[in-house]
């Protein structure tokens, strides 16, 4: 594992059931949107505009009010096999179910602490290709997702290579974040922001953009919460899931929030830089509100609307 300096517990149970591993079931199909994957700068492109949307939380064409049938059921037989080995935080999916049972750790104490709300956990759904969702059919493209209408959390694992190999964000603790920051658009539907962001976007059309960077930026500094709290969650059995979380994986997690800012794209992309066009904030902006959440540790510091909600 090239680049790892956070260390996670050998000893920690990996919890595969808060995990639905829909891999290779062929569901979804793909969504028919034209993405322009191919050769020379069109592929380049059409890589970046999928890497945009990214961690939007709802993905191209999604619909969170349209139930398009997410009761798919996956087989974690396998997961949990590989997850019960010795070599278990070898594997990708289950270093990234680890990261998922650390994240509802978190909440499932945080919640009720700092908001008063009890946390009820969402499963994360690994797919290839193509899913069935609540919100619609999905696909690869789409990027890491969270879908209100099921309360699921969605990914394609293969999205780390894209994240990677076209963006740079190479640290492991990419992959944390990427999961942490999806998992605050759950806690936002659980305290209703969603919900309300996207009434305050029907009253107001013209800053349903800049309505929608607030809420992603907020999911951002949930995420730097977490991070800071990550050594501190367990398992059921009171088992630490970290060892330690270095300052080199946080300066990952940073650098990661920067390459996927609305700028930096547009940049990668050779488009213009429009700032009335931002859907999930500036590097500067998502590195400060990741940064934010991590110095403060507390998810209260992470109200992006400014008491506005």
């Amino acid at each position: 594992m090239i680049g790892v300096n956070m260390e996670l517990n050998e000893n920690a149970q990996i919890d595969t059931s808060q995990v639905d591993d829909r891999r290779g079931s062929g569901g979804g199909g793909g969504m028919g949107i034209p993405i322009p994957i191919g050769g020379g700068r069109g592929g380049i492109v059409g890589i970046i505009i999928a890497v945009l949307v990214a961690l939007v939380g709802g993905g191209f064409g999604l619909n969170a009010a349209t139930n398009g049938g997410g009761d798919e059921q996956g087989d974690n037989t396998s997961l949990q096999q590989k997850c019960s080995a010795d070599d278990a935080l070898q594997q990708l999916d289950c270093r990234n179910t680890a990261y998922v049972n650390s994240i509802q750790a978190y909440w499932q104490a945080a919640l009720p602490e700092k908001f008063g709300e009890q946390y009820r956990p969402s499963k994360t759904v690994f797919f290839s290709q193509g899913v069935n969702t609540g919100c619609g059919q999905a696909d690869s493209g789409v990027g890491p997702f969270y879908c209100p209408a099921d309360d699921l959390v969605y990914i394609d694992l293969t999205f780390y290579r894209v994240l990677a190999d076209q963006l740079g964000a190479e640290g492991e603790f990419a992959q944390p974040y990427v999961l942490a920051h999806e998992y605050g658009h759950h806690v936002q539907d659980l305290l209703g922001t969603e919900a309300q962001m996207r009434r305050q976007q029907q009253r107001d059309p013209d800053n349903a953009n800049a309505l929608s960077v607030k809420l992603e930026l907020q999911a951002d500094c949930y995420a730097g919460a977490w991070a800071k709290n990550a050594t501190g969650t367990a398992d059921a059995k009171g088992q630490k899931i970290f060892k330690s979380v270095t300052e080199q994986d946080i300066a990952q997690a940073i650098d990661t929030a920067e390459k996927i800012g609305d700028d930096a794209i547009s940049e990668r992309a050779n488009r213009p830089v429009n700032p009335e066009e931002f859907t999930h904030g500036s590097s500067a902006q998502r590195k400060e509100w990741f940064s934010r959440g991590y110095d403060s540790g507390d998810p209260k510091s992470c109200d992006t609307f400014g008491g506005s909600r």
